[in-house]
């Protein structure tokens, strides 16, 4: 009768634990990205009576004679269902849609997150709203934003958004020109004309606007163009451009090279800028010319940023340029379920969750980051209600097992009076 007693006990410590579990993923049920946890109860060890026999000539075998001794609890699982996305609107707020991990650092280690609520604080840093740990990616060469992901993330890969910055200038080194010249105005006296202006930046941000003439030449299929601007500035640059006429397309006199004069009293010295006329063609159609593309730019604020789904960061400036800050760095495992807890919505990796694989989002199974949602929690209040009423019923059966045999016990030793 004891091991009856025993084995209820064992199981009300059991159903305990269960209970637990559930309270606590209920608990968390607006706790974002949380991941709910399951009880796996297993048998105790049991006791064996007679052992099994083999059937021979004349008898047939017998199975063996056991008595379980309880219930365990065997483990928690993890389950990393994704869960649904909230819209918030905050450019930094993300969701991951997939199997990755933000990182983040205090500095003395680097823990694992998919909780999104990042913020920035008044250095610039990307952090955890909750812990203020910074997240971790790879900067951009704050030169041309590029990005190099092979470098390795530690502690010190922090991302920051230094808004309200300036950057740097970028004096005009080249002038992309595109368009259609009509074959049809050609008048053999080199009368017909076509203007287009393109705004040069120098070498100390300043912007001189410069006007592109194109002339038609009495040779046909043939355009002279020059250069001009308006005082103090002066420009000088001239050339042919010659186009095949079995198909309209530039055949030479591309590309050409100005020279910009800023003007004595800005103290800068006269620069080169190439004019690339290669996208230019002579077709039957109207005639449009315009500057496709110049390089150089004037002194700017980052006012703004956005982050991809790729997790690269976009600066956005007040000059109008838009260039790459960074790249959030995700990283996944071959075990998620080994990660352990440490709270705050973090976890750590463990000896069975397996080393994380750090790389760039849409890479690997690391999923994309959805800027301005939230992952909620997977918790689901039905399927935990249903198993608290099947807890609550478990606990009730093993309290009758412990009073019934305290009853039977107290029934033995009434036999002496």
């Amino acid at each position: 009768m004891l091991q009856a007693m025993l084995a209820g006990v064992a199981s009300i410590k059991a159903q305990q634990t269960r209970m637990n579990v559930i309270g606590n993923n209920l608990a968390n049920v607006n706790t974002t990205a949380y991941k709910k946890n399951r009880v796996s109860f297993t048998d105790m060890m049991s006791q064996t009576v007679r052992g099994a026999t083999r059937p021979n000539g004349s008898l047939g075998g017998l199975n063996p004679v056991q008595y379980g001794l309880g219930v365990l609890v065997s483990g928690t699982d993890t389950d990393t269902l994704q869960g649904s996305l909230n819209a918030t609107n905050r450019p930094t707020d993300f969701a991951i849609q997939g199997s990755g991990f933000f990182l983040i650092s205090n500095g003395d280690r680097t823990a694992f997150t998919r909780d999104g609520t990042f913020d920035l604080d008044a250095a610039g840093y990307l952090v955890h709203r909750s812990t203020g740990e910074r997240l971790l990616g790879w900067s951009a060469d704050p030169s041309d934003g590029s990005i190099d992901t092979n470098n390795p993330i530690n502690g010190s890969s922090v991302l920051q958004i230094p808004i309200g910055a300036r950057t740097a200038v970028q004096q005009t080194s080249d002038v992309t020109w595109a368009g259609n010249l009509d074959a049809r105005s050609f008048t053999t006296t080199g009368t017909s004309t076509v203007s287009s202006v393109v705004r040069i930046v120098d070498p100390l941000g300043g912007e001189h606007d410069v006007t592109l003439t194109l002339t038609e030449s009495a040779t046909p299929n043939q355009w002279t163009w020059a250069v001009s601007a308006q005082a103090p500035t002066t420009v000088s640059g001239t050339g042919t451009l010659t186009f095949d006429p079995t198909n309209g397309m530039l055949s030479a006199g591309s590309p050409g090279t100005i020279t910009v004069s800023p003007g004595a009293a800005t103290g800068i010295a006269p620069f080169d800028v190439d004019m690339d006329f290669s996208a230019f063609s002579q077709l039957s159609t109207d005639t449009q010319v315009q500057a496709a593309n110049q390089n150089g730019y004037s002194p700017g604020s980052l006012q703004s940023f956005t982050v991809g789904a790729d997790g690269v960061v976009t600066g956005i400036y007040t000059n109008g340029l838009t260039r790459s800050l960074g790249q959030i760095a995700m990283a996944v495992f071959t075990n998620p379920n080994g990660l352990e807890r440490i709270g705050n919505n973090q976890w750590r990796e463990s000896e069975n969750s397996g080393i994380p694989a750090i790389g760039t989002p849409r890479t690997g199974g690391r999923g994309i980051i959805n800027s301005g949602f939230l992952e909620q929690s997977n918790v689901d209040i039905g399927t935990e209600f249903t198993d608290m009423i099947v807890t609550q019923r478990g606990f009730q059966a093993n309290t009758r097992v412990v009073t019934t045999v305290d009853e039977m016990l107290q029934d033995l030793i009434n036999i002496k009076r």
